[in-house]
């Protein structure tokens, strides 16, 4: 309202000054063009005053009073509320543990008095036995039973002697094997070593060669040979039995 009537003053103020003007021949148009500048005047002054006063109207209109709390909670957004956490449940108090009652120490018990000592009478009775009496020997003590020894084990059976066949008795007539002339010639040389099978009657049924010489001549001849010769048996426990038995033969040039 102060706004409002300042800027109404001016107005009134001119209106209510300005001096009046003398009449004049001519002073009709005059005053007609002065009032017409008067009211424009005014006019213009009330439109200002209404402009400013809508303005300041629109501007308090906008300005408004945010409360700190508020602006506070729009700037920084609300923190969730901590609730605290519940207190811990009382802890149970321990149980007083009872103390042993101390016993009375229970009195020793005193001894027995000693009897009196019985004194002899020198006067024998007329019913007492006369005589000594000799100590009894004591019993001999008794033996304890003695248990059987259990049996001693068998003895093991004595190993078999046996005794393997021979190709070396005089009897036997076996002559060395022949040197193959080629072999001689070509300077072949070496041990054949034939395993054969001898019977009960010292004959040799089955023959192989065990180990070679390198040389296939001497190999045959040597196996030749021994399928020949005539053997004395293999014995076991004194009795002949059929073996297997390796015979050795070398070729050797002189």
């Amino acid at each position: 309202m102060s706004a409002h009537l300042a800027l109404h003053a001016p107005a009134t103020a001119a209106a209510s000054f300005m001096p009046p003007l003398p009449p004049t021949p001519s002073s009709g148009h005059r005053q007609l063009s002065r009032n017409a500048v008067i009211v424009l005047a005014v006019v213009g002054l009330h439109a200002g005053g209404l402009w400013a006063l809508q303005s300041g109207l629109l501007r308090r209109a906008v300005e408004v009073v945010v409360p700190v709390e508020v602006l506070a909670d729009l700037i920084e957004p609300a923190q969730p509320k901590v609730e605290p956490p519940p207190p811990p449940p009382p802890q149970p108090k321990p149980k007083a543990t009872p103390q042993p009652v101390p016993t009375k120490p229970q009195p020793t018990p005193l001894p027995p008095p000693p009897m009196p000592l019985a004194i002899a009478d020198p006067t024998p009775s007329p019913h007492a036995v006369t005589g000594s009496t000799a100590p009894q020997p004591p019993a001999p003590p008794v033996a304890a039973p003695v248990s059987a020894a259990p049996p001693a084990p068998p003895a093991p059976p004595a190993p078999p002697r046996i005794q393997l066949p021979d190709s070396n008795a005089d009897y036997l007539n076996n002559r060395p094997p022949p040197y193959p002339a080629l072999s001689k010639r070509l300077g072949e040389q070496g041990k054949v070593v034939v395993r054969v099978f001898i019977d009960t009657d010292g004959n040799a049924t089955q023959a192989e060669i065990r180990t070679s010489s390198g040389y296939d001549r001497l190999d045959q001849t040597a196996l030749k040979t021994a399928q020949a010769w005539k053997y004395v048996p293999g014995k076991v426990n004194g009795e002949p039995k059929a073996m297997w038995f390796k015979v050795p033969i070398n070729f050797v040039l002189e």
